[in-house]
């Protein structure tokens, strides 16, 4: 399949918005995934391909983050590869089966975090309490929601925000670093399989990248600067969104 290059370039400013969203809240998917499908790509080549851009997008904001001191991979090495497997795992299973069930449940999941995330005093960019150890959270957080990501996808930044905030105690600006660091590697897993599958169009996800990388280096630095009074009512927004647009789409 070949693409000109108006549509190249319009979908290029689609990822570079993308990335934007991407860098700070997650759901950059809501405005890539419909671009590609707009150009007339079977669905399973839209989601691989947009699998492609978003490892430049999640790249960049994951390379910023750690600069700015905000992770440390040598803490991270278990959290990286539970989620690569729990991926790796959710891509090859979508290839084979319906995302249905998943499509369903998703929006009521999202407004709950939305109301968490919107009422809870324990948001702010400060860390409290770790309730569960480490590698108990690579385990069930990491495989868990990377293999959502490989499996189904969308509202996977604001699992695993929830889930830094919530058990490892990570506040809002540390906990979005590491978001990022997990949305790479979960979006690397699922490339590489879907690569294998033959579902990547490289000549449209590359030029997509290009504005992914542009449009997460600036929004990882509004993270930076700005903290939890940014990230807060764009994470609760970008949640809402995501949940009525699959309401709209498989209840109505």
């Amino acid at each position: 399949m070949e693409l000109e290059l108006t549509t190249l370039l319009l979908l290029m400013l689609a990822a570079l918005v993308a990335g934007f969203i991407d860098a700070i809240a997650g759901g950059g998917g809501l405005i890539t995934v419909p671009a590609l499908l707009a150009t007339g790509m079977p669905p399973a080549m839209a989601l691989a391909t947009n699998k492609l851009q978003s490892c430049f997008g999640s790249f960049a904001a994951t390379l910023y983050f750690w600069r700015q001191g905000l992770i440390k991979l040598n803490t991270m090495w278990p959290h990286i590869l539970c989620t690569f497997c729990g991926s790796a795992i959710g891509t090859l299973l979508i290839q084979r089966m319906d995302s249905g069930f998943l499509s369903k449940l998703l929006p009521f999941l999202l407004i709950g975090f939305s109301i968490y995330f919107l009422l809870s005093p324990r948001i702010s960019n400060d860390d409290s309490q770790q309730r569960i150890p480490p590698l108990a959270f690579a385990f069930l957080i990491g495989t868990s929601v990377g293999f959502y990501d490989g499996f189904f996808g969308p509202g996977t930044g604001s699992f695993f925000a929830i889930a830094f905030v919530a058990l490892a105690g990570y506040g809002l600006a540390k906990a979005t670093a590491h978001t990022k660091l997990l949305n790479f590697t979960s979006n690397f897993a699922s490339l590489l399989f879907f690569a294998l599958g033959g579902h990547v169009l490289w000549s449209a996800g590359l030029a997509m990248a290009v504005g992914q990388y542009l449009g997460a280096r600036v929004g990882s630095r509004m993270v930076v600067s700005h903290g939890v009074k940014l990230i807060r009512p764009l994470l609760v927004g970008i949640s809402l969104v995501i949940s009525l647009r699959l309401i709209w789409q498989h209840y109505f």
